[in-house]
């Protein structure tokens, strides 16, 4: 790509960029290089006289295959010019991406969901997010076809979501969250797939949702879910708890997020795609040095049998193409086997999995005989309930948690209260008198 000055950037399709970055569709450090694609295709198309309100998929094809047949064009680039054009004539200029006639609208689910996977993928949303909002997306035009909605796919409007979600919240029972994720991931099919606005949603039958407290363990049943771990169970516990950590994050820890001299853990992209760094536990460090040392060797040897490359973020893989056999980027916690990885196809080492996480804190709760509907999440809230405990400052605690608002992090306070300042029952008031009384009359 040419090396242009900022002012030269600026007169790329200014109107573009500024569009990109108001909808946040591109990071801003592309914004410029997805205008600069689009500028070169609107030339190539002027070359081949095409009118510039027309759209054609085969002068885009051809322009993608001219730069494939560049030798110096990384795949990479090639996707990114593929993406650009697309983001400005579908969503930017609005045209329509995909025309769906009516005598195909009982037939045209799986091109709807190819083109939702593809800019999914084009936002860099993770794999969990892909598939949950693929699944909403099936299941909402599943519905419509099945409550007799006539004409075409692309006639779907705002009625047809209201619809679907008050049958999740009426019919189907549905949790306040669960009708929350279907939502947005319709928003999703709307906004980027069909490129159309999805209008007011207010008289939508919303879950209801009261204020919840979440379920925190108290010191001693900590004490006696660990003793119930050993080897890397202990160590994943010990860090879900000791650290604060989501059960994704610790997942996909790497070694190089590890710093075992300032004693802190760096979460990378964690939610809302936010870096931050958290407490390490001293007690952990020499059982994780051991369970490294184990991991290391585990390395080691798939690199010897042509593997050990593992998965990067977003074009990291292309920009430095060894990094993924090196030691600092496998993850602290491997997966027992190799796998094929779904987006690329290559065969390689994952994290652990999320079930795999949740079995062992599963058993380990009905080992201690602990009778608390408690999860993964509930060493977490213990976490930060039990900093508070220890007179932690709630801002210190919320930066430790990565919450964007103190707010979210104040519901702490309400269980901190009920666990260490609780009123004394008047009934034990009452009884306590009563002994009182009773003593003195003897």
């Amino acid at each position: 790509m040419e090396n242009l000055s900022d002012s030269r950037k600026n007169d790329v399709l200014p109107d573009f960029q500024a569009f990109l970055l108001e909808k946040k569709l591109a990071q801003e450090k592309n914004v410029f290089f997805y205008a600069l694609w689009a500028s070169k295709f609107l030339n190539y198309a002027n070359r081949k006289q095409i009118p510039p309100d027309q759209y054609q998929e085969n002068a885009v094809i051809e322009f993608i295959e001219s730069l494939k047949s560049n030798s110096a064009m990384s795949d990479w680039q090639i996707r990114q010019a593929g993406d650009a054009i697309r983001l400005y004539y579908f969503h930017y200029r609005g045209f329509k991406p995909i025309n769906i006639p009516a005598e195909k609208s009982e037939d045209f689910t799986p091109e709807l969901l190819t083109e939702a996977k593809r800019l999914i993928r084009l936002k860099h949303y993770s794999y969990s997010t892909e598939k949950t909002y693929l699944q909403w997306i099936k299941r909402f035009l599943d519905y419509a076809k099945q409550t007799g909605r006539q004409g075409p796919f692309a006639e779907l409007g705002t009625d047809d979501c209201k619809n679907f979600l008050s049958h999740l919240a009426l019919q189907e029972r549905v949790s306040a969250s669960t009708q929350n994720q279907a939502f947005n991931a319709i928003l999703f099919l709307f906004r980027h797939v069909l490129c159309k606005d999805i209008g007011n949603m207010a008289e939508t039958v919303r879950a209801k949702r009261g204020q919840k407290l979440p379920v925190v363990f108290s010191v001693e049943e900590i004490r006696k879910l660990l003793a119930c771990l050993t080897g890397r169970d202990l160590l994943v516990a010990g860090l879900l708890y000791g650290s604060g950590l989501r059960l994704m994050e610790l997942a996909r820890l790497r070694v190089k997020d590890v710093d075992m001299d300032l004693n802190t853990l760096t979460v990378r992209s964690g939610k809302g795609d936010k870096d931050r760094t958290t407490i390490l536990p001293a007690t952990v460090k020499e059982l994780l040095k051991n369970h490294l040392i184990n991991v290391k060797k585990l390395h080691e040897s798939d690199l010897a049998n042509g593997h050990g490359d593992v998965h990067l973020p977003d074009a990291l893989g292309k920009k430095y193409p060894n990094a993924g056999t090196e030691w600092a980027w496998q993850y602290v916690f491997p997966a027992n086997n190799l796998s094929v990885d779904p987006r690329s196809g290559k065969v390689r080492r994952h994290h652990i999995s999320d079930t795999a996480i949740q079995d062992v804190i599963k058993k380990a709760i009905r080992k201690a005989d602990i009778p608390k509907f408690a999860t993964v999440h509930t060493l977490r809230h213990s976490f930060a309930t039990h900093l508070l405990m220890n007179g932690v400052n709630i801002r210190e605690v919320q930066e430790l948690l990565g919450h964007k608002n103190v707010e979210t992090t104040m519901i702490y306070t309400h269980v901190l209260r009920d666990m260490s300042h609780a009123p004394k029952s008047p009934l034990d008031v009452l009884l306590a008198g009563k002994e009182e009384r009773k003593s003195k009359e003897e």
